[in-house]
């Protein structure tokens, strides 16, 4: 009975310890998939025509994602919220969406896009406004986010797996923040979204974060 009952002892602390080692292990492989979800959504606004005006902002925790900021209609409100339901892994969505009219360049706003579409197309063949052109959405604050999310996506299984990023866009520049893995890592992540169509000016708020892996 002494044996059995140190045996029984034993097993149980190797699975409290087991217990106490995975959480924060279950923990961080939740932030990658919150992480990816986040990613993976926005990319998916990129090509929805429907939602051109917008500007959405995607949380997402252990699986639940939040919708916030402005669409330009109620159909535009359906379409995002389905569009997140739609992906694996994503448990619930609440909806926080504002309906509200697309914000409106003055004049002279207008003609500088239109000149620089014009030139991008001259000099790259579709570079300046090529996404938003084939999609239909025009080069704005929302676009631009979705579209640096949709550029991070390619990359997610090489450089840019396990990131946590934040892109906020505010008047055509960019701000970056949360986490990503390495130093190539966080280089990569600022290339791609100061290379991104309309973006003005890029704020690098990026983190290298340690793993005990």
């Amino acid at each position: 009975m002494s044996y059995l009952g140190r045996s029984l002892g034993t097993i149980a602390l190797a699975v409290l310890t087991l217990t106490f080692v995975s959480a924060p292990a279950q923990a961080q492989i939740n932030a990658i998939k919150d992480g990816w979800l986040v990613t993976k959504i926005h990319s998916e606004f990129v090509d929805e025509a429907i939602l051109s005006g917008s500007n959405i902002d995607v949380d997402v925790k252990n699986g639940m994602v939040t919708l916030q900021g402005t669409v330009p209609s109620e159909a535009a409100r359906a379409r995002a919220i389905q569009s997140a339901k739609n992906n694996d892994g994503v448990k619930g969505v609440t909806d926080q969406l504002r309906i509200a009219p697309p914000a409106k360049k003055t004049g002279k706003a207008v003609a500088k896009a239109a000149d620089k579409t014009e030139d991008g197309l001259d000099k790259a063949g579709d570079k300046t406004a090529s996404g938003a052109k084939k999609t239909g959405r025009a080069i704005d604050d929302g676009w631009i986010k979705s579209k640096i999310y949709a550029q991070f996506m390619a990359d997610w299984n090489t450089v840019l797996d396990d990131s946590d990023i934040d892109v906020d866009v505010a008047n055509n520049y960019v701000t970056l923040n949360g986490t990503v893995k390495s130093a190539a890592a966080k280089a990569k992540a600022v290339s791609i979204a100061k290379a991104t169509d309309g973006v003005k000016g890029v704020k690098d708020n990026l983190r290298v974060a340690t793993t005990s892996r």
